[in-house]
Parts: structure tokens; C-alpha cells; sequence
């Protein structure tokens, strides 16, 4: 496969598992936003998800239309959901020759429902919850016909090496933000705080049917970080990120193949042999930081080696 196709390939998956935990993590923090109107601050979204200043993010922290508005259909906004959806088709675009019919259609219509002129206006006079569900279907159709329509050659090893990346990535995030919120204190038991922080990762009913002692700030470190059945947590990306990777491996590419499964396979390792107890040691920030410095150097080293990137 060109590097050019397969790079094409990568970043179409990343932008869109991006567009994907962004269009989540606005519908639950709008939900939330709507049970403490006077104090509700959008402040960690926007520190998470947007390039924004404290003083920039500091004056619209506290107006949530203005907030998803820039957040999802701004074209000044670099990472907004209709920006990212942008970049994805225009990637789709570049190699229709590599991905199928009904995977192009469904990204065509999703790039062409999100730049609606409408959808601006009706985030300050409709419901946002309900644009959004629209757009989060979208997204879910995308992962649908993806899974049900592309052969599993290399073109899907890339399609998924960039989905995982970028989720082990964007959970690490969210994970670091929600903690520094709160001063890394593990004694918080406010039980509101945490549910909204599982729905956002689709994570709330997997914790309920794991933890019956109900919310726990450890418990909640545990399935995001380390659960190996809970599909958004930085180990089963991780797993998944080098299974993927395994299936580029051939006779031609071996060098370059054994540096970055060596770097892949260091990080597995790191996740898969800690606890709770030692990660609270090492203290959990610095890990979450280290471990997306990690998950960044791999994207690296993919542009270098698969993609020719200087």
C-alpha cells in the first residue's frame, strides 16, 4: 500500500473517532449543565477539546449554546466537529479507490449534515440534545458500515491503528481533565460528578454491572485505565492499537515494523502489569501525561517510518 493512501487512511479514522468522543462529551456536559445552570462551568471541555485561552475559554465557560456552537459548527474554530468531519472526507476523498461505496456516502452525508447553515441557528432555538443525537448516529453509522463493508487488509489495520490511537489518547485526556478539576483527590464522592464523567466515554452501565459499592474514584481509574473489556479504556486501545499493528508486519518493513512495536509494545506492558494502589504511588497525572507523550511518540514514529513525513 502507498504511504500515501495508508496515511489518508489513518487520519480519516482519527478524525473521525475525534468528532466521535467529542460530539459524546457535549451531550452529556450539556445534560449535566442543565441539572446546576448557575454553576456549571464548560471550562475542562473546552481545555480538553479546543485551543482556547483560560481568558477566551473563561468567556463563554458559562454559556452553553455559545459553547457548542463554537464547538461543533464554528468554521474559526480549528478543532470544531465540522472542521475534523472536513478533514476526515477530504482524506476519504483522496483515496475512494481504497475504501467502499457506502463508507464514502455515509461520510459524504455526514460532512454535508454538520454544515448545514441550519444546524448554527438551531443550537440557540432547538434542543442541542437532539442535534447532537442526530450527529452522534452519524458517527455510529460511520463505525457500522466501516465494520460491515471493508475488507480486512492493510487499508482496515490502518483504519483502526488510528481509531485506537487516537481513543488511548482522548481517554487519557479526559481522564487527566476531570482529576484536575478536582486536585487529584480521591476522597470526592460527589456520585453526580462520576456518572457524568462514565456517560460521557460510554462507560456509566459497564461500571454499574462492575462496581456494586457504588461511586469511587479508584474504581473509576480502574475501568478507564485499566479494564480490559470496557472498549474505551487506555489499555484495551492499546491492546487493540498493537493487533493491528501486528497485521503490517512483513518481510519488507521489518526494521521499521520492530521500532514501533517495541515503543507499542513498552506502553502495553506499562498499562497491562499496573494497579490503581501503583499508579496513585507514581502519582496518576504525571502517568496520564506520560502515558499521551507515549501514545504521541507512536503517531511519530507512524509518520516517519509508514507515511514519509520528515
Amino acid at each position: 500500500m502507498l504511504s500515501r493512501v495508508a496515511d489518508s487512511l489513518y487520519w480519516m479514522s482519527r478524525y473521525m473517532e475525534r468528532a466521535d468522543g467529542m460530539l459524546r462529551m457535549l451531550r452529556i456536559n450539556y445534560a449535566s449543565s442543565q441539572d446546576d445552570i448557575t454553576d456549571f462551568s464548560w471550562r475542562s471541555v473546552l481545555r480538553t477539546f479546543s485551543y482556547l485561552g483560560d481568558e477566551e475559554a473563561g468567556a463563554i465557560a458559562y454559556r452553553s449554546r455559545d459553547v457548542l456552537q463554537y464547538m461543533v459548527t464554528s468554521k474559526e474554530n480549528d478543532n470544531s466537529v465540522l472542521n475534523i468531519v472536513t478533514r476526515a472526507r477530504e482524506n476519504a476523498r483522496s483515496v475512494q479507490d481504497h475504501i467502499t461505496k457506502e463508507l464514502w456516502q455515509c461520510l459524504n452525508d455526514f460532512y454535508h449534515t454538520v454544515r448545514d447553515e441550519r444546524l448554527t441557528r438551531d443550537f440557540m432555538r432547538e434542543d442541542p440534545v437532539t442535534i447532537l443525537d442526530i450527529l452522534i448516529k452519524q458517527g455510529l453509522l460511520y463505525y457500522g458500515i466501516m465494520d460491515v463493508t471493508m475488507a480486512r487488509g492493510e487499508g482496515y489495520a490502518f483504519i483502526n491503528i488510528g481509531k485506537y490511537l487516537e481513543r488511548g489518547v482522548q481517554s487519557a485526556d479526559i481522564l487527566d481533565v476531570k482529576f484536575t478539576d478536582l486536585g487529584y483527590d480521591f476522597t470526592r464522592t460527589d456520585t453526580t460528578y462520576w456518572k457524568y464523567l462514565l456517560l460521557s466515554i460510554s462507560g456509566y452501565e459497564l461500571y454499574l454491572k462492575t462496581y456494586r459499592s457504588g461511586f469511587d474514584a479508584r474504581n473509576v481509574v480502574e475501568q478507564i485505565v485499566l479494564n480490559e473489556e470496557f472498549p474505551r479504556s487506555i489499555l484495551y486501545s492499546v491492546d487493540r492499537l498493537h493487533r493491528y499493528f501486528e497485521r503490517l508486519r512483513t518481510d519488507k518493513n521489518l526494521e521499521d515494523w520492530r521500532k514501533i512495536d517495541l515503543v507499542i509494545g513498552r506502553i502495553e506492558s506499562k498499562i497491562k502489569y499496573s494497579t490503581v494502589d501503583l499508579l496513585l504511588d507514581q502519582g496518576l497525572g504525571g502517568w496520564l501525561k506520560n502515558v499521551k507523550q507515549e501514545l504521541y511518540e507512536v503517531g511519530k514514529a507512524f509518520n516517519q517510518n509508514y507515511f514519509a513525513y520528515s
